[in-house]
């Protein structure tokens, strides 16, 4: 039986806790942490969950536990994970990973020093759609990859950024690109790697009572490709799609796939080549189901992991992919010039302070409260004729 501690309880420990109730034979919740006071008790409550309640991580490290789950803000991403790697202990991570890529590769080697697994979350991978998508890719059916157009809109409303950590660069670590778009952009490097260059805009548009932005958007130079990328909390409707314009056809998620055929002048007639969309419609169909969806499917992977000595799916290098995509963006952005990856430890932007320093402060947050009333979103299910969720 894997024992549990799960270190933040808002909005997202909530679906990590239902991940973990739907396999109650291999693992039990047996720590709940946050410093806010009467937090933890009343979502042990909720639950029913026979766990200890703390206020302080450090007072779960010399317990029995096996795996810390992180899912505070991001401002101690870095420093929990650490200190539970480092007390011997396995960690599953939310995204964004940390708040810089110093403290990634950190993390990383107290990950690799420990002997421990890492994983960090990126649960649109365990999407049916998303798998399909990245399975279509990889079978080259459509052949090479020449625009990829990521469209990462969300919508958060003026009162999102009262809540205490958000809307700040010293505690949320950045606007919408860090942590909404966060997910598109593990779905990009997942599926096409790190480009070569970056360039960006990042603007508050909407949100007055933020430093951080509310949307970016980027080109991603690849050798022979172009990826777009706009990140937003600004967008009616949350239409999320990643889209690949590939040499024999288009494929995309929500599942859309095109297929042009040319005249002898170079035009497309109207009418696209239903070979191609036979060929990729029995691809998919051929597929095996995907068992367990979003968090509960990369839970059960890291929970396999333990169990079985292997490699969890997403790993700390995946997360720190994305940061470094990221940093990019922000880096891109402040200076208004084209960046180039990887991006070295000489670099300012490879530190907190120096991403502090360089960013834009759009403007002064002045409002804090503690807790906000509503349900949490998990954006689009990238389905045909699908909602967000």
């Amino acid at each position: 039986m894997i024992r549990v501690a799960i270190v933040g309880t808002g909005g997202i420990s909530h679906a990590h806790i239902g991940a973990y109730l739907q396999f109650p034979d291999r693992c039990k919740i047996a720590a709940l942490v946050d410093i806010i006071p009467g937090k933890a008790q009343r979502v042990k409550e909720q639950y029913g969950l026979d766990a200890e309640v703390f206020l302080d991580h450090h007072e779960i490290l010399d317990r029995e536990i096996d795996l810390v789950d992180v899912c505070t803000p991001p401002f101690v991403h870095a420093e929990i994970s650490i200190n539970a790697l480092r007390s011997g202990k396995n960690v599953v991570c939310e995204k964004p990973m940390a708040a810089s890529l110093e403290e990634c590769d950190a993390m990383l080697q107290a990950r690799d020093e420990s002997g421990k697994k890492l994983s960090i979350i990126a649960q649109n991978r365990f999407r049916e759609p998303i798998r399909n998508l990245k399975a279509l890719l990889d079978s080259g059916i459509a052949g090479q990859v020449r625009h990829a157009q990521i469209n990462s809109f969300w919508f958060r409303d003026h009162c999102y950024y009262d809540l205490w950590w958000r809307g700040t660069w010293e505690k949320e670590g950045g606007g919408c690109t860090l942590n909404h778009a966060v997910h598109h952009i593990d779905m990009l490097g997942w599926m096409m790697g790190t480009p070569e260059r970056v360039t960006s805009i990042l603007a508050n548009t909407a949100h007055d009572n933020a430093e951080v932005e509310d949307l970016s958007v980027s080109v991603m130079e690849y050798p022979g490709a172009l990826a777009t990328v706009t990140a937003s909390v600004v967008h009616h409707g949350e239409e999320q799609e990643l889209v690949f314009q590939c040499a024999k056809a288009k494929i995309a998620a929500p599942y859309s796939v095109f297929a042009s055929q040319p005249q002898p002048n170079g035009f497309p007639l109207k009418e696209p080549d239903e070979a191609f969309r036979k060929q990729a419609d029995a691809f998919i169909a051929s597929l095996p189901p995907v068992p367990y969806e979003m968090h509960a499917g990369q839970l059960e992977n890291v929970l396999t992991a333990l169990e079985t000595g292997g490699d969890v799916a997403i790993t700390g290098e995946d997360g720190r992919r994305t940061i470094e995509l990221i940093t990019a963006i922000y880096k891109a952005g402040s200076e208004r010039r084209t960046v180039s990856l990887p991006i070295s430890a000489e670099d300012p932007f490879y530190t907190v302070d120096g991403i502090r320093a360089g960013v834009p402060h759009f403007y002064e947050k002045t409002v804090s409260i503690m807790e906000q009333a509503g349900e949490m979103t998990f954006g689009a299910d990238f389905r045909q004729g699908g909602k967000n969720r």
